[in-house]
């Protein structure tokens, strides 16, 4: 056996050493190259797929392609969060670049309606190719290199017929930070001598990988809910340029071939038209003439779907464009070998390559067709569109309501101000914090997209979430009206500056409330004041206080009356908060001095990462403290724990994660830290060793659904179907638990991915958050799921020694647009001692 394995490590080097790859290899043949166009291996030192190209070289060779050629210009359209460019390559004929901004404007008159649908054959098509999502999946980024030299060096009729009737709009690295990674990691690994055993280091990138952003967000999720700064980037240039086509060059399985859309027809979106599905059928037909050619096998129609529009392949499709996603077998590094052979990387680079140029091919040719597209999508959005509008807002947050605000801007969603304070559905919407959004506008069908309620699917399989309300996800009061009075057209929706706070001399009042409270409570404890939270309401004469005020004294504090007033008026002002002068503490209700008024510590986070922890939870915890409530948290990596001193934090947060994440030694450690005071808030997954530990004990409810009449090739679809892989579900709660403070219905929309139901307790006081009766809001769960879900228990906590055991079943931060939950796992934090 030894002797055998020495000898197939010894055949795949070999079979990997003779692999050479040169540019010629890649490019078509059948035209002249300029000599003056610098190839990539002149400027970073050599051919794409001998390396990994990493960032800083994709960039260096973009700016000399642009510098040049007079086919191609660059612009920097802003940064990730580690600083690297988002630059974006404009090509086309160099006529056409003195005409940019005409053409641009002409375009865009597609969507108003500006010109007549016989016009459309006179005008260029614009296609966005976009490449590397996934940082780890890096042969689109280094076929870029490819396509812009193509693109910039090659000479004929062709080229330039193309190039004239084509405005094409590159951007070679969706994901800047994650292909830097990646890069990194396999260069580094990489033998001299290629080595294409899987079993090698090279094709085991350590945690967290290169496929995400830098908090470890998948950004391919992004281009609806816009929370993270490439996806506003990239989302600005749709709709600057509002392309016809978008290209999403991945990478999947290495044992795989080449998918190319259409995806499975039953699981396209039922707002996306079924000319959209037509034409990417014809286009893909473009795809298999050209793999044919070059002898790849690839596939289409049988896996991947078109339904959730926050994917780069699906979000033009809802825009009157259309998506492709293209997934590469990955060689996840220089090459090695799969089911079908030695898969080396230059082999994905020009597959990728291939179908970039059938793109460009199969838009020049249908041209006239994908611009109708376009033009009719929006023309029967108007005809269609209904009368009346959508109203939301959050009466006592604003805040919250304008976050959403934000989102819809950047779509370039109409939005209007109320004209007076007004009440829907039982609700007061106030004209200071609600927005109208009428129906009657260009974007209407990405409106109903965004905030549809859908509970009836043709299907039961979901590549991704099955619902996305954002009405719910940013939990804001929403009603749908025939009529309504709207007043002026809103420009910008920047919140206005509160007024100066009023000075005291007794104490303040931090409604908890307050989307940022959470922040500016964090501020006013490292600036070392003492802070109280009520827990119970009172009144002063003119003002009513809900469950989880925070309560700030003046006197015997640290700072000065004047310092104090000096810095709660600046955080007010800077956060959008509202905090109250209190002039007595004779107060309705508790008074300020009562035990119900408890004292808050301030806490240390630590969070567990690394391996055996899902990274993408990890992020989202991460980015939304550090990078939205500016609240440090240390990370502390699975593979340092038993050398890590646990003894400086209050608070240690772990992502859902397998029971291997720890050891057995470690997790005694754990046990120890909570016993002896420590705050434990656990997700998912880790619920599961946290009991088996004996840390905290419930019960869960598991569906009986048994394979009847199922064939073996159907089971994956049978498993698929009793998964809840995201939909939406109401919760009541009961707002005087310290879990659920700042919430002011008795009622909340809760996201959820995962099968974990957990059995109410018999004391209801231990159930603050509890799935109602009818707890289905929108998407997918099959009927046995949803009777199990009712009456069973998101939360749950309990005591272990001096410290506390929290845990949820699902993710309260989910892609850090879910925010109407993100205040239940903050409060976890700031009151685990009151619970």
């Amino acid at each position: 056996m030894k002797h055998i394995l020495f000898f197939t490590t010894f055949l795949f080097a070999l079979c990997a050493q003779a692999q050479k790859v040169e540019l010629k290899d890649y490019l078509p043949q059948d035209v002249t190259y300029n000599q003056n166009i610098p190839t990539p291996s002149e400027i970073i030192g050599f051919v794409p797929g001998d390396w990994h190209v990493s960032h800083d070289k994709l960039v260096q060779y973009m700016r000399a392609i642009a510098e040049s050629s007079d086919r191609v210009s660059i612009e920097n359209r802003g940064f990730t969060y580690e600083k690297r460019p988002l630059i974006l390559l404009t090509i086309t004929s160099p006529e056409n670049h003195k005409n940019l901004a005409e053409i641009q404007e002409n375009h865009l008159k597609i969507i108003s309606g500006e010109v007549s649908e016989s016009q459309l054959e006179s005008m260029p098509i614009v296609v966005n190719q976009g490449f590397s999502v996934h940082g780890d999946e890096p042969s689109g980024a280094n076929a870029s290199l490819v396509l812009a030299y193509y693109l910039a060096a090659a000479e004929g009729s062709s080229i330039d017929q193309m190039l004239e009737n084509t405005i094409i709009l590159l951007d070679p690295s969706f994901n800047p930070d994650g292909l830097q990674r990646f890069a990194y990691w396999t260069n580094t690994n990489r033998s001299t001598n290629l080595n294409s055993d899987p079993q090698d280091r090279e094709f085991s990138e350590i945690w967290p990988g290169g496929r995400t952003n830098h908090y470890w967000f998948d950004l391919n999720r992004d281009w609806l809910p816009l929370q993270l700064l490439e996806s506003q980037a990239r989302v600005k240039t749709f709709y600057d340029w509002r392309p016809n086509v978008l290209t999403d060059h991945h990478e999947m399985g290495s044992n795989s071939s080449f998918f190319f859309q259409p995806g499975i027809p039953e699981r396209t979106n039922p707002l996306t038209p079924q000319l959209n599905q037509d034409l990417t059928e014809q286009i893909g037909n473009y795809h298999a003439e050209a793999l044919d050619s070059i002898g790849s096998l690839y596939y289409s129609k049988e896996s991947f779907d078109d339904f959730y529009y926050g994917k780069g392949s699906t979000f033009p499709d809802i825009n009157g464009s259309t998506g492709i996603l293209f997934e590469q077998a990955s060689s996840r590094g220089s090459g090695q070998m799969t089911d079908n052979g030695l898969l080396t990387f230059p082999f994905t680079i020009k597959n990728q390559f291939t179908t970039a140029l059938s793109t460009l091919k199969a838009s020049l040719e249908l041209k006239t067709d994908i611009l109708k597209l376009q033009y009719n999508f929006y023309r029967n959005a108007e005809k269609n569109a209904e009368k009346g509008a959508y109203v939301f807002g959050r009466k006592n947050d604003p805040v919250l309501a304008n976050e959403l605000a934000k989102v819809l801007e950047q779509h370039q969603v109409e939005l209007y101000k109320l004209e007076k304070n007004e009440r829907f559905d039982g609700k007061d919407f106030d004209q200071n914090s609600s927005y109208i959004i009428p129906k009657n506008q260009l974007q209407h069908r990405l409106v109903e997209a965004m905030f549809e309620e859908r509970t009836s699917f043709n299907d039961s399989i979901f590549y991704d979430v099955s619902a996305w309300s954002f009405r719910h996800a940013f939990d804001v009061d929403f009603a749908e009206v025939k009529s309504i009075d709207m007043g002026e057209k809103l420009t910008s929706v920047e919140l206005d500056i509160p007024n100066d706070l009023q000075k005291s001399e007794y104490a303040y009042a931090l409604r908890w409330n307050d989307f940022n409270a959470p922040k500016v409570l964090y501020k006013i404890m490292d600036e070392g004041m003492r802070v109280k939270v009520a827990q119970k309401p009172f009144q002063s004469k003119t003002e009513a206080f809900d469950y989880g005020t925070i309560v700030i004294p003046v006197q015997n504090q640290q700072k000065t009356s004047k310092e104090i007033y000096a810095l709660l008026d600046e955080l007010q002002k800077e956060n959008h908060v509202k905090l109250s002068p209190l002039k007595t503490g004779l107060t309705q209700g508790i008074n300020l001095g009562s035990p119900n008024m408890s004292h808050l510590e301030m806490p240390k986070i630590a969070m567990l990462v690394g391996e055996g922890v899902r990274s993408y939870d990890a992020g989202e915890i991460w980015h939304m403290l550090d990078f939205r409530f500016e609240i440090p948290v240390t990370k502390l990596d699975t593979e340092n724990f038993n050398r890590t001193s646990l003894e400086s934090y209050t608070h240690l947060v772990i992502p859902s994660s397998s029971s291997n994440a720890l050891s057995a030694s470690e997790k005694e450690k754990l046990k120890d830290w909570v016993r002896k005071g420590g705050n434990l808030i656990a997700f998912k997954g880790t619920m599961n060793w946290l009991k088996a530990e004996e840390m905290i004990d419930f019960k869960t409810k598991k569906d009986s659904v048994v394979a009847k009449d199922i064939s073996f090739i159907e089971r994956s679809e049978f498993y698929g179907a009793k998964r809840i892989g995201g939909a939406i579900f109401k919760a009541k709660i009961d707002r005087s638990h310290p879990i659920v403070y700042g919430y002011d219905g008795d009622e909340i929309a809760l996201f959820r991915n995962s099968n974990l139901m957990l059995e109410a307790d018999t004391l209801s006081f231990n159930n603050p958050i509890q799935y109602t009766n009818s707890p289905l809001l929108s998407g997918y769960i099959n009927a046995e799921n949803l009777e199990l879900i009712k009456g069973t228990v998101p939360f749950k906590q309990n005591g272990y020694g001096r410290g506390n055991v929290m845990i949820f079943t699902d993710n309260t931060n989910f892609r850090a647009f879910w925010l109407g939950t993100f205040k239940l796992f903050l409060n976890s934090i700031f009151f685990s001692d009151q619970m």
